[in-house]
């Protein structure tokens, strides 16, 4: 039987969808992208660090410069997504249409989290749904969080996980964000969560 957990939007006006779509989708995303182009809601996309982080975690370089040089590689991969046919943008603002989000500016501004490896893209865009009001959908190359060898549809209390950075699901909670891990491989499956219908998933949060 196949595990199921619906989206959940319950509310009478849809806010905005900040959708995390990291590089280990970086072969997907021509197929993705269209898909979140098409979405009928406000929607910013905040990108992962792809190739572009892996060079900075091998450079070696010291906390705080290493933390600046991985903010600036998820714009490098945003230009990227970019590429497939979506507008970029540098302001933390609920866009009319959907945009890439190109985040180093708003984090340099706002400096909202500590400078770790424990702290990822993941986290970075459950501030961004923070910021902005919104719920959070993290595109993975995984269909969600697993424990027992079974998916977990719904996560209110810490779990460990390698799916998300450890810091992302403690703040998601903490600063009750409705959060949904989806396996980004599948846009027939998104398709069907921009529509409210019950898909294969992890919900994150205590406010479902």
């Amino acid at each position: 039987m196949t595990t199921q957990v619906q989206h959940g939007t319950t509310r009478k006006k849809i806010n905005v969808t900040v959708v995390k779509l990291g590089g280990s989708l970086t072969s997907h995303a021509a197929d993705i992208i269209p898909v979140l182009r098409a979405a009928r809601r406000p929607l910013l996309i905040v990108p992962g660090g792809g190739a572009f982080a892996d060079l900075v975690k091998q450079s070696g370089s010291e906390a705080d410069a290493a933390h600046w040089m991985a903010c600036a590689a998820m714009d490098q991969y945003g230009r990227l997504l970019a590429a497939q046919g979506i507008k970029t943008t540098t302001r933390l603002a609920v866009p009319q249409h959907p945009r890439v989000l190109l985040p180093y500016c708003a984090l340099r501004r706002y400096d909202p989290l500590p400078h770790s490896w424990d702290i990822t893209s993941d986290t970075i865009a459950a501030w961004v749904a923070g910021r902005l009001g919104g719920d959070l959908l993290v595109l993975k190359s995984v269909d969600g969080i697993t424990a027992a060898g079974k998916l977990l549809t719904l996560v209110k209390k810490p779990v460990t996980t390698n799916v998300v950075d450890p810091y992302f699901i403690p703040y998601v909670l903490e600063h009750r964000i409705r959060a949904f891990i989806l396996n980004g491989t599948d846009t027939t499956r998104i398709c069907r969560w921009f529509e409210g219908e019950r898909v294969c998933a992890t919900g994150i949060g205590t406010t479902f």
